[in-house]
C-alpha cells in the first residue's frame, strides 16, 4: 500500500512529544499544567444565553462565509481597534479558529511556481507549527528564519539573500509572537510590507495575541498596509476569539484581506472547508461587539506579568514579555529542564526546541522553555515560585 511522502519528515507534534518525554516518569509533586496556551480566565457571561437563544440553528446548514451579523461585528471591531475600514461582504471570512485559516489561505494563495522556481514560504523560528505544514502541503520550500534575542525575537526577513526573497510567495509573521511575546512595531511591519512589495510576496500576519499586552498596544499589519497605501492584496490577517475572549473551545476566528485574496480563500472553503455552525456565529457576533470582558481579562494578564517580574527579579532573560501569555525562559537545555521540573515538582512546561526547527545545526528554541500564564493568579504564582526555585535556585 502506498502512502504520501510529503509529510514523512514532519517531527512529532509538540504535545505528543512532551508526553513521550515525561509520562514514563512519575511527577515529583502535585501536577500543574503550564504547557498549553488555553486561557482560563472567565469567558463572557452572556455566551450561554446567546447560544441557547440560537440553538435551533444547529438544525440548519450554516452560512459558508459568515452571517451578515457576524461579518458586520468583525468589521466594526476592526474599525474600533485598528481604525481600518473593510467591506464585510468582500474582505472578511469567518473561520473555525485561525489554524484553519493559516493553513487554507496558504493553499488558496500560494502559486505553483515563483519566478519559474519552487516557491518559498518564510516562517519565523520558533513558530506555530501549522505554518510549516501549510508550506509542505502546497509543495513550497519552508525557510525557517531565526527569531532570537539578537533579532528582537522577530525574524529578520530583510537579511535573507535576494535569490530566496525572489522565490518567496508568502511570509508568515506572528505579532505578538508565540512563544516569545515580542510585538512587531509599525516600523518593522512597514519595512516588511515594503520588502513584500519589492519582491512581490504576501504577508500572512497571525495576530491572535493582539489583545494581551503590557504597555505597547500591538498594531495590525492591515492597519500599517492601509497607512502606506499598499496593494490591498499584499497583507492577510488572522484573528481569533480563543485568546482575546477566553473561548478556545468556540473555535471562532476570521481572516481579512483584499477582495481578490478573499474570493480565492472563500472558493476553497466552499469545496473543502467547514463553516462555523449558526449558533456559534451568533455567539461570535456578540463577543466581537463586547469589550468589557476583554478589558477585565487584560487587567489580569498585566497583573500576572508584574507578578512574574517579581518572582524572577535578578534572573537575566527571565523577565515577562511585552505581550502574549507565555514566559520564554532561558535554560541550559529545554528538555532537561522540563524533565527536572516534572520529576521534582510535578510542573509541566514545554521545551522550546519542540516549537522550533534545527537549521544548520542550530535550534533557536533548545535553550528555552515555554511557560503558560493562563491559570488563576494564585496557582500561577505558586507554579512560578516552584519553577524558579527548582531551575534557578
Amino acid at each position: 500500500m502506498m502512502f504520501p511522502e510529503r509529510f514523512s519528515n514532519l517531527p512529532e507534534y509538540a504535545f505528543p512529544r512532551l508526553r513521550s518525554l515525561l509520562d514514563v516518569h512519575a511527577p515529583g509533586g502535585e501536577v500543574m499544567h503550564m504547557t498549553i496556551g488555553e486561557p482560563r480566565h472567565a469567558m463572557p457571561p452572556f455566551v450561554g444565553e446567546v447560544l441557547a437563544e440560537n440553538i435551533a440553528g444547529f438544525a440548519k446548514y450554516p452560512n459558508n462565509n459568515g452571517t451578515d451579523e457576524l461579518l458586520d461585528a468583525i468589521a466594526g471591531w476592526l474599525k474600533r481597534r485598528f481604525g481600518v475600514t473593510v467591506d464585510p461582504v468582500t474582505d472578511i471570512m469567518a473561520l473555525n479558529g485561525t489554524r484553519e485559516g493559516l493553513m487554507n489561505a496558504c493553499i488558496a494563495l500560494c502559486p505553483e511556481t515563483k519566478n519559474g522556481k519552487q516557491p518559498v514560504v518564510l516562517t519565523p523560528n520558533p513558530f506555530y507549527q501549522v505554518y510549516a505544514v501549510a508550506a509542505t502541503t502546497i509543495g513550497a520550500e519552508p525557510v525557517f528564519v531565526p527569531a532570537t534575542r539578537e533579532t528582537g525575537f522577530l525574524p529578520d526577513y530583510a537579511g535573507l539573500p535576494s535569490e530566496v526573497l525572489d522565490r518567496t510567495a508568502i511570509a508568515y509573521i506572528c505579532s505578538p509572537s508565540n512563544p516569545q511575546g515580542a510585538i512587531a512595531s509599525r516600523d518593522y511591519l512597514r519595512d516588511l510590507i515594503f520588502l513584500a512589495e519589492k519582491h512581490d510576496f504576501k504577508v500572512f500576519s497571525d495576530e491572535c495575541y493582539s489583545e494581551i499586552y503590557r504597555d505597547e498596544v500591538p498594531v495590525s499589519a492591515l492597519e500599517v498596509a492601509r497607512e502606506m497605501g499598499a496593494d490591498p492584496e499584499r497583507v492577510v490577517i488572522f484573528h481569533s476569539l480563543s485568546k482575546r475572549s477566553n473561548l478556545p473551545g468556540l473555535r471562532s476566528g476570521f481572516v481579512a484581506s483584499g477582495p481578490e485574496n478573499m474570493l480565492r480563500i472563500r472558493r476553497l472553503r466552499s469545496y473543502a472547508g467547514a463553516p462555523l455552525p449558526g449558533p456559534i456565529q451568533a455567539v461570535s457576533a456578540r463577543v466581537w461587539a463586547d469589550e468589557d470582558h476583554v478589558i477585565a481579562s487584560h487587567k489580569l494578564y498585566v497583573e500576572k506579568f508584574d507578578m512574574a517580574d517579581e518572582v524572577f527579579a535578578g534572573i537575566q532573560g527571565a523577565e515577562a514579555p511585552q505581550a502574549g501569555f507565555f514566559l520564554w525562559l532561558p535554560v541550559t537545555d529545554g528538555e532537561e529542564a522540563a524533565m527536572k521540573l516534572w520529576t521534582e515538582t510535578g510542573i509541566r512546561v514545554l521545551p522550546g526546541a519542540y516549537l522550533s526547527r534545527e537549521v544548520n545545526g542550530e535550534n533557536p528554541g533548545k535553550h528555552y522553555i515555554r511557560v503558560a500564564l493562563v491559570a488563576p493568579k494564585e496557582e500561577t504564582q505558586r507554579g512560578l515560585i516552584q519553577l524558579r526555585d527548582c531551575l534557578y535556585g
